[in-house]
């Protein structure tokens, strides 16, 4: 099938379906001499798993990585690297009943238009499933921007319904803002402001017991990216980024900076002023970039979201996805069979009310892996 691949120097390739033996990714372009090991994707795998808290599906799954190939004595070779990530918890039986039914919100019909048969069970590549392998690809970036120019990437829950977070500096978020409540107790929601934490919490019970879901929004934010990276015109960074998010399941609506907020402002109002590093108040490290192409000049705000003619001005780059509520319901539907008849469908199995928890670590892997690559193109090019 093609579309399986993501990125030009930095590139990922993945195969594996939600019911098969199990997801793997081959990443090509990643530099020789990292330190890597099966430990250091527990952290960002946990927090992308099944059955990590009553708000989230309870497929049991441990999403243990296996590296096979491209690390050496615990080093990257530079040749391609290859990491499986086993299914252990499959309920393939749950699946029967849609084989011939498409399930409302799902890509059932599509594959049927697109290639005559289709993997129904959980929904087979379409499945969230095969991000497992994406977020271990996004550890591998991760670490390539943080040892390059110290770049970091965090996303967080902003809404879930109609209930919005007040996050009033988004780069001033830790790991542990979302990570973990101010009394040391996981923060399941994952969202920065403790109040509307609690609140998506209720709302997301809510929906569980009802049978229903949820939507919402996460933004992601990254941190010390220096100015000078993306390709006009065609592969600028904000599209590049922008294509990232979408292909990750479920996103509807991709922003950064101000966004759709901009179309009722004035040009007066929008622009961001530049000005010396050190007069800037939003700014956090551009003036510490070597690699910089203008170290020392930032913009007093910054609604433009990091990014001016798709190129990163090394302000913090500031994204919003939206999410749309799980399409995999318990309650009755109307719905088509393949040949066209009326019926219903309940879709039986293990779902999350509400995307957002898992989706935070999905996001910060597809940003991360387009950092990576758009600095080893940076690096080629300029360098």
């Amino acid at each position: 099938m093609a579309g399986n691949s993501f990125g030009q120097l930095f590139r990922i390739t993945t195969a594996g379906e939600s019911h098969g033996p199990g997801n793997v990714v081959i990443i090509d372009g990643v530099p020789p001499g990292i330190p890597l090991s099966e430990a250091d994707f527990e952290r960002d795998l946990s927090r992308r798993r099944p059955g990590q808290s009553k708000i989230v599906t309870q497929r049991n799954e441990s999403d243990t990585p296996e590296i096979l190939s491209g690390v050496f004595e615990g080093k990257t070779t530079g040749t391609s690297l290859a990491i499986l990530i086993r299914n252990q918890d499959q309920r393939s039986r749950d699946y029967g009943d849609i084989a011939e039914k498409y399930r409302p919100g799902h890509a059932d019909f599509g594959f049927d238009a697109k290639y005559g048969l289709r993997d129904y069970r959980g929904g087979g590549r379409s499945s969230a499933r095969e991000t497992s392998v994406r977020v271990a690809a996004g550890v591998v970036a991760k670490k390539i921007i943080a040892d390059a120019f110290g770049g970091q990437v965090l996303s967080y829950v902003v809404q879930v319904g109609s209930i919005k977070a007040n996050i009033p500096d988004p780069a001033a978020v830790t790991l542990d803002d979302i990570e973990t409540l101010p009394n040391g107790e996981p923060n399941i929601v994952r969202c920065p402001d403790v109040v509307a934490a609690e609140k998506m919490i209720e709302l997301i019970n809510e929906m569980r017991l009802a049978g229903d879901s949820i939507g919402g929004a996460a933004e992601i934010v990254a941190t010390g990216i220096p100015a000078g990276l993306g390709e006009p015109v065609f592969d600028k960074i904000k599209a590049d980024l922008g294509k990232a998010l979408f292909t990750l399941p479920a996103v509807l609506g991709v922003e950064y900076g101000i966004g759709f907020g901009c179309v009722t402002m004035r040009g007066s109002e929008h622009n961001d002023i530049f000005v010396p590093a050190s007069d800037s108040a939003v700014d956090r490290n551009a003036a510490e970039f070597v690699e910089s192409k203008r170290p020392g000049i930032s913009t007093e705000t910054n609604r433009h979201g990091g990014i001016l003619g798709g190129i990163t001005t090394g302000q913090p780059i500031v994204l919003r996805a939206a999410v749309k509520p799980t399409s995999s319901l318990p309650i009755e539907q109307r719905t088509v069979t393949s040949n066209a008849e009326p019926t219903t469908i309940q879709t039986k199995g293990r779902h999350d009310p509400c995307l957002l928890p898992r989706f935070i670590p999905m996001a910060e892997a597809m940003v991360a892996i387009v950092l990576a690559d758009h600095w080893l193109r940076w690096k080629a090019q300029c360098r």
